[in-house]
């Protein structure tokens, strides 16, 4: 399967391209190979015109495209990105939206360019059917407080989503059980009303929502008596996380399906948990690596020594220093760092020595280091203090 081109690429604009930037492109390019367009050449157009959809769809929604920068096309690998299938049964996985592209209906006017251009509405579709169609549920945003060490190793979480659900009662109907909705007979179902007005320059159409079914294009005569007519019921389910290896402060994960329920038959929306890392008392985090000052002491520093450096997930390596290490030296211990969340690669643990110099001596260490200074021809201290005092 060939890799995905890069969207900013497909688009024709840079990284930084603004949202006015990315529309200006999308706009060009969609007119350009479709396929109404290119009567001669029309599966290469629809190929293109699909691709510069998806790249378009990702790129101007804020939360899509962060996901995209993060992670590339294809989402975070070996988390169930983009497969439809999570870890745990209702597509609980870590991975970003790549959702099909749904017409033009979420993109503002350019319906009414694409109908301009290519005279009549894009697919068939019309505003009635748009607001009838199934349309996918809301999404809903969290946040998570995780541990250094949880985002070194990875953890599995349960939290408490809020949320709307189907009424079991009436299966989301919004009706009592053992009646059905019916079709609002003021709009014909399509959830408006068309009005001709009569002006100086001829007949003016306009629609409106319809007042009696509230634009749902359905009448519900006896409500269901547990959700009361809304399908949905408020509920507080506990939900399992699963958080990556390698995961980064303010990284993302989305849980497919476990958003707000979709109407009309729409799919559910997804649950976006964005990560917090709480700050270690002695590590911290650069890239893959992990990062942290190791003291010695001076004679360790001057002979060499084999220190017990502890890892993230709570083992110890030992590692010889050499002698006259300089204190702010750095040393690295390889693959002993964060995981690359999307990739097989591995950070290092990186440690800077620091040599303690001791404050208080004893006399008989004072008098051992004195001898030392004389033999490295130093000169010793006069004052009765330490010689490090």
């Amino acid at each position: 399967m060939a890799a995905k081109r890069d969207y900013y690429e497909v688009l024709g604009v840079n990284k930084n391209a603004t949202d006015e930037e990315l529309k200006k492109a999308y706009r060009k390019l969609a007119k350009k190979y479709h396929p109404d367009a290119n009567p001669d050449n029309k599966k290469e157009a629809e190929e293109k015109f699909k691709e510069v959809n998806e790249a378009y769809e990702t790129l101007s929604d804020p939360q899509k495209r962060r996901m995209y920068d993060q992670f590339g096309p294809d989402g975070p690998q070996g988390f169930g990105g983009g497969s439809g299938q999570g870890p745990f049964g209702q597509g609980g996985y870590y991975s970003y939206s790549s959702s099909g592209f749904n017409g033009f209906d979420d993109f503002g006017d350019l319906g009414d360019i694409f109908s301009s251009f290519f005279g009549g509405g894009f697919g068939g579709r019309s505003s009635s059917r748009k607001q009838n169609g199934p349309r996918k549920g809301a999404d809903l945003n969290l946040r998570m407080e995780i541990t250094f060490e949880q985002a070194y190793s990875g953890v599995e979480k349960e939290i408490t989503v809020t949320r709307n659900e189907t009424c079991d009662n009436c299966h989301g109907t919004g009706a009592k059980p053992g009646t059905s909705v019916t079709k609002c007979t003021t709009c014909n179902g399509t959830g408006q009303v068309t009005q001709v007005q009569n002006t100086i320059l001829g007949q003016m159409q306009t629609r409106r929502t319809c007042t009696v079914c509230h634009g749902t294009g359905e009448i519900i005569k006896e409500p269901c008596e547990v959700c009361h007519g809304n399908g949905t019921v408020r509920k507080q389910p506990r939900i399992k996380v699963k958080i990556p290896a390698g995961i980064d402060d303010n990284q993302t994960v989305v849980l497919r399906g476990e958003g707000e329920p979709g109407e009309k038959g729409g799919p559910k929306g997804d649950l976006y948990i964005t990560v917090r890392i709480k700050k270690h008392s002695i590590f911290t985090r650069s890239g893959n690596n992990v990062m942290c000052e190791v003291p010695i002491t001076i004679t360790q520093a001057t002979l060499g020594a084999d220190l017990e450096i502890p890892m993230v997930d709570g083992t110890k390596v030992v590692y010889k220093i050499p002698d006259g290490t300089q204190t702010g030296t750095k040393f690295v211990i390889r693959n002993k760092g964060f995981k690359s969340v999307n990739s097989s690669s591995t950070g290092d643990f990186v440690f800077t020595v620091k040599v303690q110099t001791p404050k208080r001596l004893t006399k008989e260490q004072r008098e051992l280091l004195v001898q030392l200074a004389k033999t490295m021809n130093e000169q010793p201290p006069i004052k009765k203090r330490g010689f490090f005092g």
